[in-house]
């Protein structure tokens, strides 16, 4: 994602206003110059804060299409369940492609799965992030004005933006990489390539930008976590749980007979004692 929105943008020196976008294409002057605008509004909210009103506009944005975002984690998720019928059919069926295909559809279809649903919301997301980008990216309002320690449109000298854009690039792809049953190959090259990837681009692009993925990556951590982590953790707790008290009701159930079994010995215990003191009783008497 990084990687394809960082050759979506041009240089950030090209326009001199907002305005300018209207002259541009028609993806600048239909949707870049908009969200442009609306960033010039979060920030004159924000005192000219153009750090805050990037924040504000990632969180909106990103809430915006986060419905679309379920939807790719249900549909993934009903992908995975699958995996192992689908892996038992490809055993089968590997010298047949065509009925394969077929004992595929027919699993997709009983299952009330579409293979191609999870594809779907990421491919409307794009536009919305590559005019988010590029919204940043190409507002000239930016460039003037001071957020923290640096200017937005000049590089971080001290690399602190790139650094931070790097690791939480790591985190995310990390917990993205812990989701999945089975992990795509080079799954974990990419974990080591991605962030340093991004930590040389960030060091050569505006401190806007770096700032940007480091909000973006933000959310997304805790997105996922909310939508794969903490279920996760409290399905192992509760089945920790259930498993926990099928082990105590066996324990009671062996505390019950051993506690009968010492019933028994005991009434037999002073059944003989009682027997003993009879014959006792009637030695005498003979």
């Amino acid at each position: 994602m990084m990687v394809l929105l960082a050759g979506c943008g041009s240089s950030v020196n090209q326009t001199t206003s907002t305005e300018d976008l209207q002259h541009g294409n028609w993806w600048e002057k239909y949707v870049v110059y908009y969200f442009a605008v609306t960033l010039d509004k979060f920030a004159e909210w924000m005192d000219g804060q153009y750090g805050l009103a990037i924040l504000l506009m990632v969180i909106i944005v990103r809430t915006i299409i986060l419905p679309l975002t379920i939807k790719q984690y249900k549909s993934s998720k009903a992908m995975q369940a699958l995996q192992p019928e689908i892996k038992q059919i490809r055993e089968k069926y590997k010298d047949s492609p065509q009925k394969m295909q077929e004992e595929m559809m027919k699993l997709y279809q009983a299952n009330q799965v579409n293979p191609m649903a999870g594809c779907l919301p990421m491919i409307v997301q794009m536009p919305v992030y590559i005019a988010l980008y590029n919204s940043i990216y190409r507002n000239p309002d930016i460039r003037e004005h001071a957020f923290l320690w640096l200017k937005l449109g000049e590089k971080d000298p001290y690399y602190i933006l790139p650094v931070i854009a790097a690791i939480t690039t790591f985190v995310q792809s990390k917990m993205m990489q812990k989701t999945q049953v089975q992990p795509m190959p080079g799954m974990g090259a990419m974990l080591m390539i991605m962030p340093v990837m991004i930590f040389v681009m960030a060091i050569n692009f505006p401190a806007a930008l770096p700032l940007y993925w480091i909000y973006s990556n933000g959310y997304t951590i805790v997105q996922n976590y909310f939508l794969y982590i903490f279920p996760n953790r409290k399905n192992k707790n509760d089945n920790q749980g259930s498993s926990n008290g099928s082990g105590g009701n066996k324990n009671a159930g062996a505390g019950k007979a051993k506690g009968a079994g010492g019933s028994k010995a005991n009434n037999k215990g002073n059944s003989n004692k009682s027997n003993s003191g009879k014959k006792g009783k009637e030695a005498p008497a003979k």
